[in-house]
């Protein structure tokens, strides 16, 4: 745990030094103690003081909060369907999320009552998790597997609209929509930390709470049960709080995949299946991947940006298929 706090505080520290424009340390240094108050650096380059406080500063803070929901979220609903490959995509989320953006993209705001695109985002998100636990239950029951195949048939619903917004859209729009659909943290502001930070905030400290249920849940329901927890509400909960949470931080980030899936396992490797443990490691581990992939996405082809998604996929698509073998397997 100590290692992967020095490893957040390190890597975040590079993000800031790096970009389309190198800015030493001592400087980085100069512009936070300033704008904290704690120094006066009244001949700061304000060009440069702008580029890392109102900047990267952001940039990297939101790449935290993200990577760590993302993991929480992913976490979570591998417990409630049992299911090793389970992610926010496996619930309509992302879907949701790309359908809501990428209408305002190609209609604009104003047939959504001015609504931006977060908003949307967020409002698809919800709408395609709400659809995935209408079609997922039986009577009081959320059956995994049911749950599972009810969040892929609601993806692929609204997967087949965002094609089709798609097909209308400009050029422009269309790669507007493309680049969102793959995620960005791009044009990150203070103001975009707000919601999501609470939400990461919230999330994590109800489902540390909730450690014991959460570890008598991996040893299978009729043993859960018999140990006192109420299978079928824990289950509801989870997955609305996973839900939830991944629909506040897509909004804000697009699409991106396979952070949920991959640093969970991660997590459990590392530090073992108590989620007394694995939880911290989840939001450590989620906020180093996502920093690092921003990283990434910004530097390799610098001065131009690539989608963070395609740097969590070339990663995480690897790793999918590693763990399908293991898990076909039984090793």
């Amino acid at each position: 745990m100590v290692l992967l706090v020095a490893g957040v505080v390190g890597v975040a520290g590079v993000s800031v030094f790096v970009g389309s424009v190198w800015v030493s340390p001592s400087v980085v240094l100069r512009v936070l103690g300033s704008e904290l108050g704690l120094i006066d650096a009244g001949d700061l380059d304000p060009g440069v003081a702008k580029v890392v406080w109102d900047l990267r500063v952001p940039r990297v803070l939101l790449g935290a909060v993200v990577g760590a929901g993302l993991a929480v979220a992913g976490g979570a609903i591998q417990v409630a369907v049992r299911n090793p490959l389970g992610d926010p995509y496996l619930l309509g989320v992302m879907a949701g999320a790309s359908t809501g953006a990428v209408f305002v993209i190609v209609v604009g705001s104003g047939a959504t009552g001015g609504a931006g695109v977060s908003v949307a985002a967020f409002v698809g998100a919800a709408a395609a998790t709400t659809l995935t636990f209408l079609f997922g239950r039986a009577g009081s029951r959320l059956p995994p597997v049911r749950v599972v195949l009810a969040g892929v048939a609601v993806a692929y619903l609204f997967s087949s609209v965002t094609f089709y917004l798609q097909t209308l859209a400009t050029p422009n729009e269309l790669k507007r929509a493309l680049f969102w659909g793959l995620g960005s943290l791009g044009g990150a502001t203070w103001a975009d930390l707000r919601i999501p930070s609470v939400a990461v905030v919230v999330g994590l400290v109800w489902l540390s709470t909730q450690a014991r249920s959460l570890n008598a849940l991996l040893t299978g329901h009729e043993s859960a049960a018999s140990l006192g927890v109420n299978v079928e509400r824990q289950q509801l909960v989870l997955l609305f709080t996973a839900s939830a949470l991944s629909a506040v931080v897509v909004a804000v980030a697009g699409g991106i995949g396979f952070v949920g899936l991959v640093v969970p396992h991660v997590a459990r490797m590392l530090l073992g299946s108590d989620h007394r443990r694995s939880l911290p490691a989840m939001v450590l581990l989620g906020a180093l991947f996502m920093i690092l992939a921003d990283l990434v996405a910004r530097t390799i082809v610098r001065p131009a940006e690539i989608p963070i998604g395609v740097v969590t996929s070339a990663v995480g698509a690897p790793f999918f298929l590693w763990l399908l073998r293991r898990v076909r397997t039984g090793s």
